[in-house]
């Protein structure tokens, strides 16, 4: 019967499995109580495995029923607005959303802390609600952001909650902490349109916003007036003005100065932003985050052991919890004699993966035939794209780790697959499934599986 009713339910009959569990359900509920007669017990025992079956069942009238609610366009009952709002929305957008603490004139807003949670943890610090800012909060928050010249690798740490960061300022920070330093000097190079290494504050919007691809598909309609327009008044305009009404508060019609905009422009936003007060910026919050991971596993060491070195690694990827393990117990048995892994290979390795498109490009040119790698070749194709080499000790560990059958040769194809989830921090992948999505997969897996016993 539940092999029978999961074939309906994958084949799309979903009123014939609706009325073929209750019909199931109410006829085992008849002979309970028929049963119950018979035997003048209150509660007769039932079988195990049809205890089971009829669980199973249950369940499958009511993923019938939801089912049918979601063709018809109904909303399931004990789903709130808000998680309904959420189902639509990219996953950045819904992570943003959730850890976003604060918000000012119906905007939400992360705080310094929100961020750096963001990007290493699975959910935010519990609160009550969110915080609601005043005018003078905001004044608050500029009086205590320090000027780009006082920046370090623990500003964030710093300022905790005091400061804002923006739906979209969010976004490009993520782009931060996931491009490599080439990048950002060519775009920081294609806005500079007067040729003196600097950048002003419009500009920066506009960089912003490419960065963070929040204009894609919000462009307006240019009209006779904007034709008259220099391109670059006419971006910049855009970056001004193109801000949008939505009922998530990702982006309200409203501009207030935050942390960032006064860290790097300064308080009256009129101070030019050269490349190398950038870099510094950019270098001191990868250095800030990664300090952060590695502080996590190094409990105050200077080193964390080869296997934290792995789950970091693995953490952000959607490996099946026997393939995590599996790469954790490979490790294990390779490494005999445990050095550790210093903060300065760590923070070297996840700057090569930063780099990870070069580095798949060499490889496709270096071995055509998609054969494995060796040690020395991994070694030396890193070198061509960073322009650093990673220690003999920690190309030993990435081996053991990825080396599938222990010949000393890694398939990069496989490598780069699953450090992308690594360097993307999960979104790149397909995102796993949450809520009634997550429930009618378990319940799926659940029935299959017991048709198998």
């Amino acid at each position: 019967m539940l092999l029978r009713l999961i074939k309906l339910f994958d084949a799309g009959y979903i009123e014939g499995v609706r009325r073929l569990s209750m019909l199931v359900i109410a006829a085992w509920n008849h002979e309970y109580e028929q049963c119950k007669l018979l035997t003048n017990v209150s509660y007769p025992e039932i079988n195990r495995q049809h205890q089971q079956c009829l669980i199973l069942i249950c369940y499958i009238y009511l993923m019938a029923i939801y089912e049918m609610d979601d063709i018809r366009g109904f909303v399931i009952d004990n789903m709130s607005d808000e998680e309904n709002m959420l189902k639509k929305l990219t996953s950045r957008e819904r992570r943003f959303i959730k850890f976003a603490s604060t918000e000012y004139d119906g905007q939400l807003y992360m705080t310094p802390q929100d961020f750096l949670d963001s990007v290493v943890e699975q959910e935010p610090r519990p609160r009550l609600k969110r915080r609601v800012l005043s005018g003078q909060d905001l004044q608050v928050i500029k009086d205590n952001t320090p000027p780009l010249k006082k920046g370090s690798k623990m500003l964030f740490r710093t300022l905790r909650d005091r400061g804002i960061v923006s739906y979209t300022e969010y976004l490009f920070l993520l782009s931060v902490l996931t491009k490599p330093i080439s990048g950002f000097r060519i775009a920081f190079n294609m806005f500079d349109t007067d040729g003196n290494h600097r950048v002003e504050k419009d500009e920066f919007l506009v960089m912003e916003r490419i960065f963070s691809g929040v204009w894609k598909g919000k462009r307006r309609p240019k009209d006779d007036r904007d034709k008259k327009q220099s391109k670059e008044e006419d971006a910049i305009e855009r970056a001004q003005d193109d801000y949008i009404d939505d009922e998530e508060g990702l982006q309200r019609k409203h501009r207030i100065d935050t942390t960032l905009q006064i860290h790097l422009f300064g308080k009256k936003g009129n101070q030019g932003l050269n490349y190398d007060g950038f870099h510094k910026f950019m270098d001191n919050l990868q250095t800030e985050v990664l300090e952060l991971e590695f502080n996590e596993f190094s409990k105050g060491n200077v080193a964390i052991t080869e296997n934290d070195f792995a789950k970091i690694l693995l953490r952000y990827t959607y490996l099946n919890t026997e393939e995590y393990d599996a790469y954790l117990e490979r490790l294990m048995d390779r490494i005999k004699v445990e050095h550790g892994i210093t903060f300065e290979e760590f923070r070297d390795f996840c700057r090569f993966l930063n780099n990870l498109e070069d580095f798949a490009i060499a490889m496709r040119m270096y071995t055509l035939a998609d054969r494995a790698i060796s040690q020395s070749e991994f070694s030396r194709a890193v070198k061509i794209c960073t322009g650093f080499k990673l220690s003999k000790h920690l190309i030993d560990t990435v081996f053991a780790i990825f080396d599938d059958n222990g010949d000393g040769m890694l398939s990069y194809r496989e490598f780069i697959a699953i450090m992308k989830d690594r360097v993307h921090r999960g979104f790149k992948s397909s995102a796993k499934s949450e809520g009634w999505d997550a429930f009618r997969h378990c319940v799926k897996h659940e029935m299959k599986h017991s048709v198998e016993q």
